[in-house]
């Protein structure tokens, strides 16, 4: 893998991990409620994005994919809600946890081998998230689990439809602006109260415009080049790095056990996107 993919895989992760912690401080603090925060995150990054399809407008028509932007909204609008109410560590291992199954049976079923360089990488990865978030992991309530459930099947779907979707940036604004009526129109049949302030519009803003259309962008342009195992096994870097990022920005305590849950991640990683690919 040239490495240039890998400083855009790990940007695109760093921006990902970014996104969590926002969303933490936002939901978790109160500012704001889960529906308006994903309205406003929603529409600040079809704002930002606008630009690229008024620029090429001549792929408009190729760039809008209803299917594609049912993916996003559901996938924010599904984290967003199941996130208020999970404990950090629980939601990040069901969403990831959810989003990897579902990637590698897509990639085993669509003819990509697991060979044993790969899946030692794989069970490295895998056992590193396990035994950062599973020993400290809250029993969460049924219905949240669920819904994060389907929170990590849409962006698993997502990212999956990214693979096949030529004009990573273009495509990426059109499911931004598409993704935004969608997500109003269901707003009135789920929301329970809205309420936000001032740090929780700037909060939803900023993970809308930057951490989330800027880091799509870039992870669509990545998925070409990527197969379905790598790009899923990469991602379970986010949870590790947006709790290390809790330890530098909100003065959370880093412990033994996350450090090394890290580094076993992280080598896991390197294993499966290091390691020659075969087909069937």
């Amino acid at each position: 893998m040239r490495f240039s993919v890998v400083i855009k895989i790990v940007t695109a992760m760093l921006a990902f991990a970014a996104n969590s912690i926002i969303c933490r401080v936002a939901l978790r603090g109160g500012h704001i409620d889960p529906v308006t925060f994903t309205d406003l995150r929603l529409t600040s990054g079809a704002l930002v994005l606008l630009p690229l399809l008024i620029r090429h407008k001549e792929k408009l028509r190729g760039s809008l994919n209803l299917k594609n932007a049912l993916f996003l909204m559901a996938y924010a609008m599904c984290f967003s809600v199941a996130y208020i109410h999970l404990d950090t560590g629980t939601g990040a291992l069901l969403l990831f946890g959810v989003v990897q199954l579902t990637m590698v049976v897509h990639g085993v079923l669509a003819g990509e081998r697991l060979t044993m360089l790969r899946t030692t990488g794989l069970v490295v990865a895998a056992g590193g998230i396990g035994a950062l978030l599973l020993p400290g992991a809250k029993a969460p309530p049924v219905s949240s689990a669920l819904i994060m459930g389907l929170a990590g099947l849409a962006w698993a779907a997502y990212t999956l439809a990214g693979r096949n979707q030529s004009g990573g940036a273009v495509a990426t604004a059109g499911n931004f602006l598409i993704a935004v009526p969608l997500a109003l129109i269901l707003t009135p049949f789920i929301s329970s109260g809205l309420h936000s302030d001032v740090q929780g519009v700037i909060l939803a803003v900023v993970a809308g415009a930057a951490a989330s259309a800027g880091a799509y962008v870039l992870w669509y342009s990545l998925l070409p080049h990527l197969d379905s195992v790598t790009a899923s096994t990469v991602q379970l870097s986010v949870p590790c790095l947006a709790m290390l990022g809790g330890v530098l920005f909100l003065g959370e305590s880093l412990s033994l056990r996350m450090l090394l849950s890290t580094v076993a991640v992280l080598a896991g990683i390197v294993l499966v996107i290091g390691a020659p690919r075969r087909k069937r």
